[in-house]
């Protein structure tokens, strides 16, 4: 292949993608991946990456890098890639948990920056499932013959989450303290530290389990993040926009990592190997779920998917409601997970959208 056509393959996804405008969907969505997480008891113990700036910044990061070296501009991407380190280094000064943490981003970033530059073809959802490959391959080498086995790397996982359940009991318990005449007029208040707590624990212990699939979307979200927000700083295009959840859709040959996690599962020979089930199931199960939103997201008006899980999301938090919003929430998942499964066979989309 000549330097002519390697020039033209490697810019023709940027001539060809409309640029993305508008911050406010952005900057939510950035908001709650940045800040909120860290507020929510429940967000704290299940997110692996409590600090999701070392997932984030590192990814953007790689974006201004290759996007300088399609020929973007090297300022910025000299700039992100000062922070990047600049908060890598942050936490490396942490405990062991945010070292592995900063070396997981790090990582992310780099195999994410490698796809985009070799691959420019590729949808962003390809883009970032083969970095997420990538460096679970290196994890997982590094587990065998790196300074930190996969036992202690478990065990390290289990401190750092039953730690955060820790703390933020410890928070519940000093606003209640600090608000006798609420919890005096709300009695369900003075209940509320026990029943967390047995919530919490039980979180961390299915967090500690579930680690590497949680993991995983988080990265994949990350990523996503990151690419939307270079493209909406610089006019170098790398690929196509994001595209809004109800044209979300993937390649249907993934639906073969949900039947080998529902396989190990059940089939009684496999039992040694249900973690690795469980994982799988929750990481394509949740993939699933997302396309069902975006099948939804398609059908319903617009705007009117998002405001309802946001409400039921917040009426989690208020007493003897919550009941009712889990419910309502957990059926929405369970209806968006068949709709998005069924999606793989029906493809739902290609056919007309009501006009009602």
């Amino acid at each position: 292949m000549t330097d002519a056509q390697l020039s033209e393959r490697t810019e023709r996804p940027s001539a060809s993608a409309p640029v993305e405008r508008g911050w406010r969907k952005l900057l939510l969505a950035l908001g709650v991946f940045l800040v909120l997480i860290r507020f929510f008891p429940l967000l704290r113990v299940i997110a692996p990456v409590e600090q999701t700036l070392l997932l984030f910044v590192p990814a953007l990061a790689a974006c201004m890098l290759v996007g300088w070296w399609a020929g973007g501009p090297l300022l910025p991407a000299l700039a992100w890639s000062g922070l990047a380190a600049l908060i890598s280094t942050n936490a490396a000064a942490g405990g062991t948990f945010d070292v592995l943490a900063r070396g997981w981003g790090l990582l992310l970033a780099g195999a994410f920056g490698l796809v985009c530059l070799f691959g420019p073809q590729r949808p962003l959802m390809t883009r970032g499932l083969i970095s997420l490959t990538l460096v679970l391959v290196f994890t997982l080498i590094m587990g065998v013959v790196g300074p930190v086995s996969a036992d202690q790397a478990a065990e390290i996982v289990s401190a750092e989450l039953t730690r955060r359940a820790a703390d933020s009991m410890a928070s519940i318990r000093l606003s209640l303290a600090q608000m006798p005449e609420l919890v005096g007029r709300i009695p369900e208040l003075a209940e509320m530290p026990e029943q967390m707590e047995s919530l919490l624990d039980a979180a961390a212990r299915a967090g500690t389990r579930l680690f590497p699939a949680l993991l995983a979307l988080e990265s994949l979200c990350a990523v996503a993040l990151a690419w939307a927000t270079y493209h909406r700083f610089s006019r170098t295009r790398l690929g196509p926009p994001l595209a809004p959840i109800s044209q979300f859709r993937f390649n249907d040959q993934l639906v073969w990592g949900l039947i080998v996690g529902l396989t190990v599962l059940f089939v009684p020979t496999l039992a040694d190997a249900r973690p690795l089930g469980q994982n799988f199931v929750l990481f394509f199960g949740a993939l699933f779920v997302l396309r069902g939103l975006g099948v939804l997201a398609w059908f319903l008006a617009p705007r009117r998917l998002t405001p309802l899980i946001v409400t039921a999301v917040v009426l989690l938090y208020v007493p003897v409601v919550n009941y009712v919003a889990v419910l309502g929430l957990t059926l929405l998942l369970v209806v968006a997970f068949g709709l998005g499964l069924g999606d793989t066979w029906a493809d739902w989309r290609s056919r007309a959208r009501p006009t009602t």
